[in-house]
């Protein structure tokens, strides 16, 4: 080799060194440790003492706040006496449904153990929260919220507010969560809550500070158990910006339906006179209407809060028209620069649709709730576990139907097979006389349309097929109908659920099983080294 030519190739050895060198220092998106220690603690969310769930010892949990791509780390302890898990309501575990953190997809965290989720919040933005996934522990607290914000340098479609405040909504349960369960085992219902809690206080317990003139984002999540809320801040416009990752079309609203398990995040101008304003979160159709009051309170306030309290919407047609209003924003960016609206939905063919309808059967004597006539019963090793481990006996891929068998209602492990990278639309049906609300693990589902009676294929025409919002989490109306499609994008095993608890624990719910056979790494990731073993992996 002559001189030139070795020289020449030294050079690139050298850039290509740098180049090395540079993106294994800087190509790695940040880490986010936290170590969080599970304990049994006396709280008095409604002036009563009763056990809950302390995370570090706070109830609710700490918050998790994050930037698009962050490493998250959680070392978690339990402290509990019983097994113990925790799930990320939103958190789409890209390649990874070994974090889902519900009962079929990880092993449980045994009393005085530990375990260490590892997860990335990839290609994500917006507000979301985390909870207790088994043995109703979600009655006793244990959850608290996240927060994923865009990336520097990624255009956010309003200008950064003063403050943002987390808002966790939900009903509440005087009764001991143990309790609660040994109900629900017994055949019998929980009945109506004893409240709402606004960031698990009591009514007149807890206040957000502004000051005059500036703007505030306020992510509001409902995190109860059985109940629809309706929030509303006396004397102020709410504009709507974000829900579950998208950022929306800015509607102002004077108040919001939140449905189970839903986060909405809005900004809030301290406009009005400087004094302390009735922040209100009621419970929507049911009797009786309870009632969580908190405070937006004016750094400068020369007054408490006085006057009556906002009034609350009625009927349901006001709240399914307020959801029909709600449209992504196709002119901002999402986690990434390209526009949210580039992603044209409207124009895919789906593969399969598939109809979801809820029932209420009472099974061997005892209440049960069901999708398709099947109500999920667990299995005695974790589905992912014993799919990844190729163990059979656990659970049959097909033995939940793709319609409604009209029947009956049977227990059963219920496992939906759907393949990798299809798009496939479900209809939620609902032919009960109470609003249900559905999640769906690992993915964000575009809302195409609700409307009430049954659905046919002519409702088709009722789609919006061009700005529908993209979110995780779905309300039904009673005798109603509401269809999604979702890309299957995320192979793993993932858990579709009703967000009312009872129903949820009783088997309202099933898992999805999106399957790959090229078994690449680029698909999914290996079973973690730290995997808990449990059932017939013990």
């Amino acid at each position: 080799m002559g001189l030139i030519q070795r020289k020449s190739w030294e050079l690139l050895l050298s850039i290509f060194a740098l180049v090395l060198f540079g993106s294994s220092v800087n190509g790695e998106d940040p880490y986010k440790f936290f170590t969080w220690n599970i304990t049994y603690g006396i709280i008095y969310p409604l002036g009563v003492p009763q056990q809950g769930i302390l995370i570090n010892g706070q109830f609710p949990g700490p918050p998790i706040d994050s930037v698009t791509n962050d490493n998250i780390i959680i070392n978690v302890y339990n402290n509990l006496p019983e097994p113990f898990l925790l799930s990320w309501n939103g958190i789409q575990q890209r390649r990874n449904s070994w974090q889902d953190g519900m009962p079929e997809t990880n092993c449980p965290i045994p009393p005085g153990r530990n375990y260490t989720y590892k997860f990335q919040m990839k290609d994500q933005i917006g507000s979301y929260y985390y909870f207790p996934s088994m043995y109703l522990h979600k009655a006793a607290g244990g959850f608290g919220g996240i927060k994923i914000v865009s990336r520097p340098l990624i255009p956010v479609p309003f200008p950064p507010p003063a403050g943002d405040y987390t808002v966790l909504i939900g009903d509440w349960y005087k009764t001991n969560h143990s309790i609660l369960r040994q109900t629900l085992d017994s055949g019998s219902i929980l009945g109506v809550p004893d409240g709402v809690l606004i960031n698990g206080r009591a009514p007149n317990a807890t206040s957000f500070t502004v000051d005059q003139g500036k703007t505030y984002r306020f992510r509001i999540s409902n995190v109860g158990l059985a109940s629809s809320l309706n929030f509303r801040i006396q004397g102020h416009k709410m504009k709507l910006v974000e829900v579950e990752g998208s950022h929306t079309v800015q509607n102002t609203y004077d108040s919001l339906d939140i449905h189970l398990g839903q986060s909405y995040s809005v900004l809030v101008t301290a406009d009005q006179p400087p004094q302390d304003y009735y922040m209100v979160a009621s419970t929507r159709f049911s009797t009786p209407i309870l009632t969580g009051i908190s405070f937006l309170r004016y750094s400068n306030s020369q007054k408490s809060a006085s006057g009556p309290l906002p009034p609350a919407p009625t009927g349901i047609d006001w709240s399914l028209n307020q959801a029909r209003s709600i449209r992504w924003n196709l002119t901002a960016s999402g986690p990434r620069p390209n526009p949210q609206g580039s992603y044209h939905y409207g124009m895919i063919n789906t593969s399969r649709t598939i109809i979801l309808a809820n029932s209420a059967p009472v099974i061997n004597g005892k209440q049960r709730y069901a999708v398709n006539s099947v109500s999920y019963i667990p299995s005695d090793t974790p589905l992912k576990l014993a799919d990844n481990l190729k163990i059979t006996g656990v659970f049959v891929v097909g033995s939940m139907p793709d319609k409604p068998t009209n029947g009956g209602g049977y227990l059963q492990t219920a496992v939906m097979g759907a393949d990798f990278r299809a798009f496939v639309e479900i209809v939620f049906q609902n032919n009960e006389d109470t609003v249900q609300s559905w999640h769906l693990d690992g993915y964000s589902f575009f809302v195409l349309g609700m409307d009430g009676g049954q659905w046919t294929q002519a409702s088709i025409k009722e789609y919006n097929l061009f700005d529908t919002v993209s979110r995780c989490t779905t309300q039904v109306y009673p005798q109603s109908w509401t269809a999604i499609r979702v890309p299957l994008d995320n192979v793993g095993m993932w858990n579709l659920r009703s967000e009312n608890w009872a129903r949820q624990y009783l088997g309202q719910q099933f898992y999805l099983r999106v399957y790959s056979p090229v078994g690449s790494f680029r698909d999914e990731y290996s079973i973690p080294n730290n995997a808990l073993k449990c059932g017939r992996v013990g």
